[in-house]
């Protein structure tokens, strides 16, 4: 539409979704999000609060130095050793971004900062201006703007542009507003705020009563030109608004809020599985735009209605956001080259090395299942590309199972290491899945303490794929394993090697020369 406003999207999922708990990322995987975020179309990718941590710095900096073709930001607050650290680490972007932010709220500037609303502008003031002097690309945020006094969030709104602001995000740090009122306050600053048609409005909302995705939208009718999201809504507490939501609603509905953006729809569904196998977040079947279920239909009358005319009970295209419109179905008479063209269309580009792993692995599939699914092609692809280290100390060989209703269950299993095999069998545990946990700590003399455990199936059936996500306790440190099979045992234990592994690799990397 000719009248359509072009909104920016500014992804900080590697900044606010990364704080979400259980979702810390590696730098290689923060680097592998950001690719995929720059093909995304994202405007902005807030890569992260450099002086929070040596590693957060390390990649600013390398996300900064390596992605082009979108504005890389990171995060300070308002004093100058922040805002120093964030400019070194942005200082190679091709595009760079400082966002300093500031708390604003009575309920803030009492208990956390205890500050006078004077001296909030003035620091609001002098960390916009240290900013500026750095880069023209300047974002400030009154944190908790949402709660903070109309007439006082005027004020620092204004002083900020003066300062060198370009743009002024209003956030809803504990996502206390609804739609109208926060789509009050947007309409406000735009009427009330005299310079303010010399920055970008932005919006940044949380979940926290569910609102987030709806709030960002009114902000945008009131005249926001920004939305601050994650994907997959991931974030601190209940999360963040989610990207795909944010932009489909605008994609689908431009009739109604007459805004676009430069987001390749087609990658959201790739982007959000790429993320979700990173962190092991998974996403629930009924989520809106990504989930699973999200262009399913088993209702009789659904599927008559689809049948007749697609429009009647689907409102977006699932080839749109990433999906296929219908399963390809291989088998084990496929090849690499089939395989290869179905990886490719659901959204991975694999390989050589990778897609011959993938096949080993579907050749496998294929001898134990009549039909194979996208479902299933995911599930292996996610496995090979994130469920293993990068080398792999220990493999397995072999396991056996007995296990019945009043017997002691007993899991014997053979492991591979540089060449060499050993042996061990294990009826110490509570079930098979703990005797063989049990089993691997017997052979590889690592003890873990299991804080997490997932069990889910890739597509549906008696014969589906079992994926299992675990998160283990090893010395103080977390570590993440991954396995993928139709037997949950094998599944179990790829993701138990799959953990010790890293933490092998860890120790390895951290212990100090001779």
């Amino acid at each position: 539409m000719s009248d359509s406003r072009r909104i920016k999207i500014f992804d900080t999922t590697l900044r606010d979704g990364e704080q979400s708990p259980g979702c810390s990322m590696n730098l290689q995987e923060k680097l592998e999000v950001a690719q995929a975020l720059q093909e995304l179309g994202v405007d902005i990718i807030e890569a992260g609060f450099p002086i929070a941590s040596p590693g957060d710095f390390e990649s600013v900096r390398e996300i900064a130095a390596n992605i082009k073709g979108c504005t890389i930001c990171g995060l300070a607050r308002c004093n100058d050793a922040d805002i120093d650290r964030a400019w070194e680490a942005l200082k190679f972007a091709q595009f760079g971004r400082i966002h300093v932010f500031l708390a604003t709220s009575a309920i803030h500037r009492e208990f956390k900062l205890r500050m006078t609303r004077e001296e909030i502008i003035a620091r609001a003031v002098a960390g916009v201006r240290r900013a500026a002097s750095y880069c023209d690309d300047v974002e400030f945020s009154p944190e908790d703007a949402a709660r903070t006094e109309r007439d006082f969030l005027c004020e620092v709104v204004e002083a900020a542009i003066k300062a060198g602001a370009t743009t002024v995000n209003i956030p809803d740090t504990v996502g206390y507003a609804t739609p109208a009122s926060y789509g009050s306050v947007i309409a406000m600053l735009k009427n009330r705020v005299p310079n303010i048609d010399k920055a970008v409005i932005s919006t940044h909302c949380h979940d926290d009563l569910g609102m987030a995705v709806a709030n960002s939208l009114a902000a945008v009718e009131n005249g926001a030109g920004q939305i601050e999201c994650t994907i997959n809504g991931i974030g601190e507490r209940a999360g963040n608004a989610a990207l795909e939501e944010v932009v489909m609603a605008m994609k689908t509905r431009e009739d109604y809020y007459h805004a676009t953006t430069g987001i390749v729809t087609q990658r959201l569904v790739p982007t959000s599985r790429l993320l979700s196998s990173i962190t092991s977040m998974h996403v629930q079947r009924n989520k809106a735009i990504v989930g699973r279920n999200a262009f399913a239909h088993e209702s009789g009358i659904h599927q008559d209605g689809m049948l007749k005319e697609r429009s009647t009970y689907e409102i977006m295209r699932p080839e749109d956001v990433g999906f296929q419109k219908t399963d390809l179905v291989l088998g084990k008479h496929s090849g690499r080259a089939a395989l290869g063209d179905r990886a490719k269309a659901l959204g991975y580009q694999l390989n050589g090395e990778q897609l011959q792993g993938v096949f080993d692995a579907f050749k496998k599939l294929a001898d134990k299942k009549k039909e194979i699914y996208d479902g299933d092609i995911i599930a292996l692809i996610e496995m090979q590309l994130h469920g293993s280290s990068s080398h792999e100390e220990w493999k397995l060989v072999s396991y056996e199972v007995t296990s019945g209703n009043g017997r002691k269950p007993i899991v014997k299993i053979v492991l591979e290491r540089n060449g060499q095999t050993q042996t061990t069998e294990n009826s110490d545990g509570d079930g098979p899945i703990d005797c063989a946990f049990l089993a691997v700590e017997k052979i590889t003399g690592i003890d873990v303490k299991c804080v997490d455990y997932q069990v889910r199936s890739a597509t549906l059936g008696h014969d589906a794929i079992g994926e299992v996500t675990l998160e283990v306790e090893y010395r103080g440190q977390t570590f993440r394993g991954r396995g993928a099979s139709t037997d949950t045992v094998e599944a179990s234990l790829q993701a138990i090697l799959s953990a010790v592994n890293r933490i092998v690799e860890t120790t390895v990397a951290t212990t100090p020369a001779n």
